[in-house]
Formats: C-alpha cells, sequence, structure tokens
C-alpha cells in the first residue's frame, strides 16, 4: 500500500511567497515528469515530518493527493532547513507504471552476529554503502536489498555484482561496466592486533620463551 501525502495546488510565487508558507508550517514542493507540465503544490509541515523517518519514504511509490486528485510519484529531492528541524522545499517525479525509474533502495544487513569473521576470527565488518541505485519498473521497485554477511570470513569483500536482487531489478551502476563494482561491505582486522592468527601468536610466545 502506498504511502498517502495530501497537497494543494500552489498559486503564490516566489522567495517571499514561500517564506509565509513556511511561517504558516506549509512547505512548497513542485511535481514533474510524464510528459505533463510541472505544478507547484502545498504541503503540510507536520505530515512530511511524521513520514521523514520511514525509509520507505524515499524509495517507494508515493500516493500524491492534489485537490482530491491522486498521482503516483517518487521523492526526487528534499531541501532541509540548515538548523532546523524543518523542510525547505520536495521535488517528486511522477511514475508511469510501464516505464522503468531509478530509485536508491536500502541495504539492510543480517547475520553479522553469527559470521565466522566475527564470531571466530576476530574480525569486524565495515559498512562501505548503506543504499544501492535501482533501475526497475515501478511495481518492482523492492523496499530493501538484504545483503547476509552469515558466511563472511576475514578477509572478504562483497561488491555491488554479489548483490542478490529480485527478478526485474538491475544495479544501474553495474551497467557502466566492471570498473563500477563498487565494494559494499567487507571483514577486516580488528585495529590492535585483535584479528592476530594463531600462528603468529605462537611465535610471538616462542620469542618470549627464549629471551628469558
Amino acid at each position: 500500500m502506498s504511502l498517502v501525502l495530501n497537497a494543494t495546488l500552489r498559486e503564490d510565487m516566489g522567495k517571499g511567497a514561500s517564506r509565509r508558507l513556511r511561517h504558516a508550517n506549509l512547505l512548497p514542493a513542485i511535481v514533474y515528469g510524464a510528459d505533463k507540465d510541472p505544478v507547484s503544490i502545498t504541503l503540510l509541515q507536520k505530515d512530511v515530518q511524521h513520514e521523514l523517518p520511514n525509509e520507505h519514504f524515499y524509495s517507494q511509490i508515493l500516493s500524491l493527493v492534489i485537490n482530491g486528485k491522486a498521482e503516483d510519484v517518487l521523492l526526487r529531492d528534499i531541501q532541509h532547513h540548515p538548523f532546523k528541524q524543518e523542510v525547505m522545499h520536495m521535488d517528486f517525479i511522477r511514475v508511469k507504471k510501464d516505464t522503468k525509474v531509478h530509485v536508491h533502495s536500502p541495504l539492510h544487513f543480517v547475520g553479522e552476529d553469527v559470521s565466522p569473521g566475527v564470531k571466530t576470527e576476530g574480525g569486524v565488518v565495515s559498512h562501505v554503502l548503506n543504499e544501492v541505485e535501482l533501475e526497475c519498473l515501478p511495481k518492482d521497485i523492492p523496499e530493501f536489498i538484504e545483503v547476509d554477511l552469515s558466511n563472511m570470513h576475514l578477509g572478504d569483500i562483497y561488491h555491488l555484482s554479489d548483490l542478490k536482487l529480485p527478478a526485474g531489478v538491475e544495479i544501474l551502476a553495474l551497467k557502466h561496466g566492471e570498473d563500477s563494482d563498487t565494494t559494499v561491505v567487507s571483514m577486516h582486522t580488528r585495529k590492535g592486533g585483535a584479528g592476530m592468527d594463531e600462528e603468529a601468536a605462537e611465535d610471538q610466545e616462542t620469542e618470549g620463551e627464549g629471551g628469558e
């Protein structure tokens, strides 16, 4: 089920009008795309603030109801106030069900605590990416991409090409060639030598015995 945002058409334009909207706990926004003219709208600040903690708000199709008429859109840009907990402006793009879209999908990492690298090899996981840009039809947009780390060993590196994707979903970067196969997550030795292997530890013990 799509998230729903209610909006009204905006008539007053310009910086002064935008400031008046914000003082009234409203925020200006624009909707464009799908071979239609851009439309300026106004949203309730409290409605937007309610959705900000929801990660689906940034990657899933939203139902934007403008003066009672609903349109399917994706959030394309959001401008925050430099120091206040306030949104200044938002951009939405209309979607067509038969046209592929680009979305940033969050990565959900699972199995880290049971992986051999963490449990028995003294390793620590380094998350390089927290989201990935995908290309797919609107109906195929995933809520998130799961990254299973349960079989990860010390020294292992997972790249974009290692991610398991739903049918009909592609990673946009990989369409530009192998050079774009970025690291997603890696398992490395803890700082301070916590990941020292047994052989190295035994060598140090032997050296210590010889010096007594």
